[in-house]
Parts: C-alpha cells; structure tokens; sequence
C-alpha cells in the first residue's frame, strides 16, 4: 500500500537544503587537492589496481575552514531532518518509507509540491 505523506513545509525546506550542501560539499572536495596536508606523489602500478596520485600541495586555511563549514552544516541539517517531529506519528516500515519519499522527493517533480500541500 502506497502511503501518501504530507510533509510540512520546514522539513521540505530542510531537506532541499541538506541537498543543496551535500551537492556543494562534494563539488568542494572534488576541485581540492586529493590531501589535506602536502604529500609527494606517488604510484603503485605492480598492485592488483593501478593507484597514482600526483603531488599534492595540500588544502589552505581556507579551503579547510570551508569544507569544515559545509560538513558542520550537513551535521545540523541532518539531525534536523531525521529528528524532526513530523517522523513521531510513524514507527517501523512505515517511518522508513517515509523517510525514502521525503529523501528522493526532488526526483518526482510532481511530487513536490502535492506533499507540502497539506502541511
């Protein structure tokens, strides 16, 4: 049986937000050097995989301070998100189904605004 779930509008704005950071953090990490600190490059092809990374001068003061801000951020946004009062009236297999719908909303644009219009 499909439930159908009327989120309210600030778990919605919560849980687009938790995308929208975890989208920039990743797009953060993915233009960083691969090390935080300098490390020389290496590379290991005798292994069973090919591993080769190129010198890395390590993350500034900054970059770090960001990426520190991006992850504090997704901290709070998902405790905000899976904590939220909305999820008490549901428990088992029901909470979980829930969870996904409101997780994969952005991925049913029809969706998304029929669930916050109850709330």
């Amino acid at each position: 049986m499909a439930e159908t779930f009327e989120f309210p509008e600030d778990l919605l704005a919560g849980q687009e937000e938790l995308h929208q950071v975890r989208a920039e953090l990743l797009a953060l990490l993915k233009r960083l050097p691969w090390s935080v600190t300098p490390l020389d490059g290496f590379s290991d092809i005798a292994g069973w995989r090919k591993v080769e990374r190129p010198a890395s001068p390590g993350w500034s003061a900054d970059e770090q301070a960001e990426v520190e801000k991006l992850r504090q951020r997704e901290r709070e946004l998902a405790v905000f998100v899976t904590c939220h009062r909305y999820w008490y009236a549901f428990t088992g297999p029901e909470l979980v189904d829930g969870r996904m719908r409101l997780k994969h909303i952005r991925d049913e644009p029809g969706e998304a605004a029929a669930a916050g219009a109850g709330a």
